[in-house]
């Protein structure tokens, strides 16, 4: 089940983003990603943002400022299963409009959302971790 995120939902949410940014992004030191979550600890709760919940757990999330997705973040037990799928048809329905930035070598993902009709606009070499990201867009037709 989808739903907006709740304040008690913030632990979980926090544990998934770094559990999952750890495992897709180890071309990136981990200090990097545990620098950043007191961030995005901040920053979360002024974002609109969905949890995928099933038996109680919190599975799955899905971050949006603006048109911007800020991040798809699926339990690594449940990827692969529809999740990230979901919730970005769930963003699809709100908005017209998406864009999001994705790690050239996070292969996967960058697959799956060129599969859900994103495509490349950019390619920029970010400052804080010296990656090539690709700036991906998608627009309902």
């Amino acid at each position: 089940m989808i739903r907006t995120f709740e304040e008690k939902d913030l632990s979980s949410v926090m544990q998934l983003w770094l559990e999952t940014n750890l495992q897709a992004h180890g071309f990136i030191p981990a200090a990097y990603w545990k620098e950043n979550l007191p961030l995005v600890q901040e920053a979360l709760p002024r974002a609109e943002v969905y949890v995928y919940e099933a038996e109680g757990k919190i599975k799955g999330f899905l971050g949006i400022t603006g048109e911007y997705i800020a991040g798809i973040f699926v339990d690594s037990t449940a990827q692969s299963k529809g999740i990230g799928k979901q919730l970005l048809d769930h963003a699809k329905k709100c908005k017209t409009h998406l864009t999001l930035q994705v790690y050239q070598k996070n292969e996967r993902a960058a697959a799956f959302y060129r599969r859900e009709g994103f495509s490349i606009q950019q390619e920029a070499v970010e400052e804080t971790t010296g990656e090539t990201e690709f700036l991906m867009a998608w627009e309902r037709i």
